[in-house]
C-alpha cells in the first residue's frame, strides 16, 4: 500500500526528495512510508516526528513547516489532519505535493489504496465538472435532512487519488468531490447519521439545524454533546459550513474514521469550520465532517445521487 501511495498515486521519480511527517500513534505507518521511498530509490528520503496536534487543522511546528517547502513530496500519516493548515497550503502554493493521511490505519491502507485510483479520478471528476455548471446544492434524505448549499462562483476540487502534478494535493486514500459553499448562505436541516469527525460511528443521529451559513442548533444523545466540545473552543467560525463533498472509492466502508468513511460511495457529507484551502474566506484550527448515509442530491434541478445510489 505505500508503494502504491508513492509510486501510483503521487508519481515519486528518482530525483526527488520525501518528507514523511508522522506522530506516534501513526509511527509504524510514517516508517512504512519512508522504508518504500527510500526503497522507491527516490534521491533523499527524511522522517520527521512531531508531538500529536491537539485538533484538526492545528498547524505543525515551525521548523517542520519550513522543512515541507524544502522537498518535492510530502506524506502526512498524522492522528490529527494537517490538510487545513497554513503550513501545507505554503508548501503546496510553490509546487510541493502533498498527501494527508489523518488517523489512517494499516486496515483502511491495505483496503483503499488497492482501489483503481484511474477509475476513481474518472467519476471524481465527472462530478466536478457537474459541480462547475451549479448554482444550488441540495441534499435531502428519508429521516429528515433537507439542505441547500449555494456554490455559485466557487471550484469544485477532485481528490482523484492522483498527485503527480506541482502543488496538487490531497488524502490518501481519498476519492471524493467538494466544494466550499458560499458563506453565509446554506439554510435547513442536516441529520448526520453516519460517522462525525472526532466522535466516530454515531449510535444515535446528530441533528444539526444550518441558519446563514452556520450550525445554530445541534440536538441529540452523548454523541450531539460530544460534537458541541470540540466546536465550542473555535467559536463561530468553527460552526462555518465550510464543504459540500460526495465520496468516490468503490473500495471505502463506514469504519469511523472519517478519512475512509468520507470517500465511500453512497455517502455525503457536510463539514464544519475552515474552509480555506477549498477557496473559501474562513480559518480556523478546526474542520469536521459529518457523514449522511443513503442521499438525493440534486445540482440545481439535476438529480445525481438518489437514496445513495448514482444516477449520472
Amino acid at each position: 500500500a505505500s508503494n502504491i501511495a508513492l509510486k501510483d498515486c503521487m508519481g515519486l521519480k528518482p530525483e526527488e526528495s520525501v518528507l514523511v511527517i508522522t506522530d506516534e500513534p501513526l509511527r509504524k505507518i510514517g516508517y512504512s512510508l519512508w522504508e518504500s521511498a527510500k526503497r522507491l530509490g527516490c534521491k533523499e528520503a527524511m522522517l520527521v516526528e512531531i508531538q500529536p496536534r491537539k485538533t484538526n487543522g492545528e498547524e505543525p511546528p515551525k521548523p517542520v513547516s519550513e522543512l515541507m517547502k524544502m522537498v518535492d513530496v510530502v506524506m502526512c500519516p498524522t492522528s490529527k489532519s494537517l490538510t487545513h493548515t497554513e503550513s501545507r497550503r505554503s508548501a503546496s502554493a510553490i509546487g510541493v505535493r502533498i498527501a494527508t493521511l489523518p488517523g489512517v490505519t494499516e486496515e483502511i491502507m491495505i483496503r483503499c489504496m488497492n482501489a483503481d485510483y484511474n477509475i476513481i479520478a474518472e467519476r471524481t471528476n465527472k462530478l466536478c465538472n457537474l459541480m462547475e455548471k451549479t448554482k444550488c446544492i441540495r441534499v435531502t434524505t428519508t429521516i429528515g435532512t433537507d439542505i441547500t448549499l449555494p456554490i455559485e462562483g466557487r471550484i469544485p476540487h477532485a481528490s482523484s487519488g492522483l498527485f503527480r502534478e506541482k502543488g496538487q494535493w490531497g488524502n490518501l486514500p481519498t476519492g471524493e468531490a467538494y466544494i466550499a459553499p458560499i458563506e453565509g448562505k446554506s439554510d435547513g436541516v442536516i441529520i448526520v447519521d453516519g460517522s462525525m469527525a472526532g466522535v466516530g460511528l454515531l449510535a444515535d443521529p446528530i441533528r444539526i439545524v444550518v441558519k446563514n451559513g452556520y450550525a445554530r442548533d445541534i440536538f441529540g444523545d452523548k454523541e450531539a454533546q460530544k460534537l458541541i466540545n470540540l466546536l465550542e473552543p473555535h467559536g463561530i467560525d468553527g460552526r462555518n459550513v465550510a464543504e459540500f463533498g460526495i465520496g468516490t472509492n468503490d473500495k471505502a466502508i463506514l469504519t469511523g474514521l472519517i478519512l475512509e468513511d468520507e470517500k465511500a460511495i453512497g455517502t455525503i457529507h457536510i463539514a464544519f469550520g475552515d474552509n480555506k484551502s477549498m477557496g473559501g474566506t474562513v480559518r480556523v484550527a478546526s474542520h469536521l465532517d459529518g457523514l449522511i448515509r443513503n442521499p438525493t442530491v440534486w445540482f440545481d434541478d439535476k438529480l445525481v445521487m438518489k437514496n445513495g445510489k448514482f444516477v449520472v
